[in-house]
């Protein structure tokens, strides 16, 4: 046989091998798995079964509504007695070894139902041909839609701010309760299609779609404020308007109240810097320019407290630290301490002029410095200390004993002299020294027989207020004439002199309460 004959032979017989192979292979993949068509519904609103041997596979969403069977676990069983009492020629297990479709008709003839058992491998779909139970499944959805819709009126309608919706024409298709009301109040008219509540323009705030309008009521002429939000879903508009008359208000009343302080504050003579959370400075008043020279276009860029204290420094308002480079540490210390409200400093001025500095803490994390010009204050102050000290020499250089004691009982003022006399030092007591303790001292040192009580009423403003005199005599013998006389603001002074004898100078001892 040529060889041309053998090699056709050898392939006819390969392709015809092939062939058979290709044809086994897909019978047995047609048996172990489902064709699309089984796990497809027949009807959008089908009743319809999948089962993989006994284990329930697949159900369609009416099937599992009217059955409640859950694939996955629900089986053929459990499906098979919820079907028993309607159809009881079900057969007790799925027939999978019997290829092609079963018929099962229904247990009453008026009752046109059936469920078609159809065969594919170990696959059997099921199918309910029932046109009531479809049409019940489909009455149940619509009056799921009812209800549905019956809740979106009533909140739309129980929400108490107007929503409206407008389409590409600017036509309202759809509103609610409260944008009727609105409405009704403001054009005294039902709503127009045509005409929408607001005449929104195009000013709204890009990034959140919000605008304050404005309306005037014809009835009342009352005027309110509205917060007009858009939402724009494909060619639909949607309008929701927020009433925000207490916010208005709110914000009316608090710039009347800003404006307020503002007029009070200029009128201060001093000057006040508030700077708030971000340490920028909020509010400040005439006072300060005049009394730290910075400029108010300075003022009013809203430096940080690092720079208002710089140029403070730079204009000599304020003492020159010794060390320029913890000049910033300082600084941050004393925005520390002005936060707990523990900072208040006296500064010193190159010019002699004096500030006093007082840091405080304000709501919201703002921080106050209050600064005051005190130059007046302490030069009344330096030159009432010096006229003290003056009076003081001068009351040192007499001869008699003086002591004065307030309105009140209260020692305040003695000289050398009287010190002297009694070796008492007030200036170094722990306490006040009044009338009574210095009556004690003097009895201790002088022998019975003064008039001790009459000049203690006279000081504490009891009895007879002419000047009177009073013997009395030290313990070493020496006479004493005690003179007592009111002088201003209801104080008195008592003058001791020594008569006879020479000055005695007592041991000079602490002046203490007599004990009761």
């Amino acid at each position: 046989m040529p060889f041309w004959d053998i090699a056709a032979i050898v392939a006819a017989a390969g392709l015809s091998t092939g062939a058979a192979l290709f044809w086994i292979t897909r019978q047995r993949r047609s048996t172990t798995r489902p064709s699309p068509d089984a796990t497809r519904e027949t009807h959008p609103d089908g009743i319809s079964f999948l089962f993989d041997q006994e284990d329930l596979h697949h159900a369609s969403d009416t099937a599992q509504q009217l059955y409640r069977l859950i694939p996955g676990q629900d089986d053929w069983q459990s499906w098979r007695e919820r079907m028993l009492n309607r159809f009881p020629s079900v057969p007790e297990h799925p027939m999978s070894n019997q290829p092609g479709s079963v018929t099962v008709p229904a247990r009453h003839a008026e009752d046109t139902a059936t469920l078609k058992l159809t065969h594919r491998g170990k696959f059997t779909q099921i199918h309910m041909n029932d046109d009531r139970m479809i049409n019940a499944a489909q009455s149940q959805k619509l009056r799921a839609l009812h209800r549905e819709l019956a809740d979106l009126r009533r909140a739309s309608d129980t929400t108490p701010h107007a929503v409206w919706q407008v389409d590409s024409t600017g036509k309202v298709t759809w509103h609610n309760a409260a944008y009727e009301d609105l409405y009704n109040r403001l054009h005294n008219t039902a709503p127009l299609a045509t005409k929408p509540v607001f005449k929104v323009t195009d000013t709204a705030n890009e990034s959140t779609g919000r605008q304050r309008v404005s309306t005037q009521s014809k009835a009342d002429g009352r005027k309110d404020w509205y917060d007009v939000n858009a939402v724009t879903v494909g060619d639909i508009t949607i309008f929701h308007a927020v009433d925000v008359n207490a916010v208005v208000k709110s914000e009316v009343a608090q710039r009347n109240f800003v404006q307020t302080l503002a007029k009070t504050f200029a009128q201060l003579s001093i000057g006040l810097a508030i700077f708030d959370r971000n340490g920028q400075l909020a509010l400040f008043n005439p006072a300060l320019i005049d009394l730290t020279n910075l400029p108010a276009d300075f003022l009013s860029g809203r430096p940080t407290l690092l720079s208002f204290f710089d140029r403070m420094r730079e204009n000599r308002r304020m003492p020159e630290p010794k060390n320029y480079h913890s000049w910033r540490q300082e600084i941050s210390e004393v925005i520390a301490a002005a936060t707990d409200g523990r900072y208040q400093e006296t500064w010193t001025l190159e010019t002699g002029q004096t500030y006093r500095v007082r840091g405080r803490p304000h709501p919201d994390g703002a921080i106050a410095f209050l600064i005051e010009d005190i130059s007046a204050e302490v030069s009344l102050t330096r030159n009432f200390r010096a006229e003290l000290e003056l009076g003081q020499s001068l009351m040192d250089t007499f001869d008699e004993a003086l002591v004065v004691f307030s309105s009140t009982g209260v020692l305040t003022f003695c000289n050398v002299a009287y010190r002297e006399l009694w070796g008492l030092d007030p200036d170094n007591s722990f306490a006040d020294v009044t009338i009574a303790d210095s009556v004690h001292e003097w009895k201790r040192l002088c022998k019975p027989g003064a008039r001790w009580p009459a000049l203690t009423d006279f000081v504490r403003g009891y009895g007879d207020r002419t000047t009177w005199d009073m013997p009395a005599k030290l313990s070493d013998g020496t006479d004493l004439s005690c003179s007592v006389s009111r002088i201003a603001s209801g104080a008195t002074v008592i003058r001791f002199v020594q008569n006879g004898a020479a000055k005695t100078k007592p041991r000079r001892t602490k002046v203490n309460r007599p004990s009761a």
